[in-house]
């Protein structure tokens, strides 16, 4: 079992390659902004999983690297996407791809990326190659249909929790979980190990898009990477907002109704009322505990693994700097 730091460093070395590949393709204008896009880091948290899984059943992981990189294209292709939708201009601390090379740029280089990720695939062990190709078409589908759930909220009066959760299952923690079922899959695993490996994915990806959520509203713009406030100002049906409408007192989810209402208004007066009812209402602290409710979850599948306890450290570390993480 190899350290999250080493698969990180490892992974990172042979993905640079493969970045100044992308580079020098033609055409330039396609190939660009791709490149652009994965330049600029990112946690690549999903590739490490993948490499971290394959760890527990093998003593070579990083003869999955194909795979691993074609999950992190994969993720990359959808926030090109996402941020096209969601109006944000900035992603990772620069410009997004469609402000800095025009929306048709950014969508046909995000096409060529989602493409690019099952040719990677392809490169998987002839033998394993169907039902690595099963489940994550399976998941790529899943991101689409959490993509249209969150944009369909936004035209909703109600969302409740229950529908919010299953959002974020498919948009994000879908990806989670297959990259950690896909390590396993080509290490060899047996199918129970496969299975909870993908459920703790499931499960910690949840947590993961709640802190996330979180952090848009209470975290810092120069570690958090993005705008603060993005999903007040877009009026995102988050944890937070539907928490909120269901625990203020009437005069504040007036005034929630009301912001929400405006086509008009100034950003960080609207962003400092919505934190303000966010905090004062409980919101806050109720999604800090749906987070918390669902890394104990996601330990509980972890607990069931059958391999030594030791090789479940790097795991347990990763699930336990999700609650505390700033970025």
């Amino acid at each position: 079992m190899l350290s999250f730091k080493h698969l990180l460093e490892s992974f990172e070395k042979e993905f640079q390659i493969e970045i100044q590949n992308i580079q020098t393709t033609a055409p330039v204008n396609l190939y660009e902004p791709i490149a652009y896009s994965l330049e600029v880091g990112g946690k690549r948290i999903r590739p490490v999983l993948l490499l971290h899984a394959a760890s527990l059943f093998t003593k070579y992981p990083e003869t999955f690297f194909p795979a691993a990189a074609a999950i992190e294209l994969f993720h990359n292709f959808t926030l090109l996407h996402d941020d096209i939708m969601d109006h944000a201009d900035i992603r990772r601390g620069v410009p997004a791809v469609y402000v800095k090379y025009g929306a048709n740029s950014a969508i046909l280089s995000g096409d060529a990326m989602s493409i690019m990720s099952f040719r990677l695939l392809s490169q998987c062990e002839p033998a394993k190659l169907p039902s690595i190709l099963t489940l994550f078409s399976i998941t790529a589908i899943e991101v689409c249909e959490g993509q249209q759930y969150d944009m369909e909220f936004e035209e909703k009066d109600q969302v409740t929790i229950a529908e919010y959760l299953e959002m974020i299952r498919l948009k994000t923690a879908a990806l989670i979980a297959c990259s950690l079922k896909t390590g396993a899959l080509l290490a060899g695993a047996d199918d129970e190990n496969c299975r909870l490996l993908y459920e703790f994915g499931l499960l910690i990806g949840i947590a993961f898009q709640l802190q996330d959520d979180w952090l848009d509203v209470y975290g810092n713009e120069c570690t958090f990477g993005k705008k603060i406030g993005g999903d007040i100002c877009e009026n995102k049906k988050t944890c937070l907002l539907i928490s909120a409408m269901e625990m203020c007192n009437e005069r504040d989810r007036s005034s929630l109704l009301e912001w929400m209402g405006k086509s008009d208004f100034d950003e960080k007066e609207k962003i400092e009322a919505i934190r303000t009812i966010y905090t004062e209402s409980g919101a806050s602290a109720a999604t800090k505990t749906l987070m918390k409710h669902y890394h104990d979850q996601a330990i509980d599948k972890l607990d069931q693994l059958t391999i030594a306890d030791a090789d479940k450290t790097e795991l347990r570390k990763f699930a336990s700097q999700l609650l505390s993480r700033v970025k």
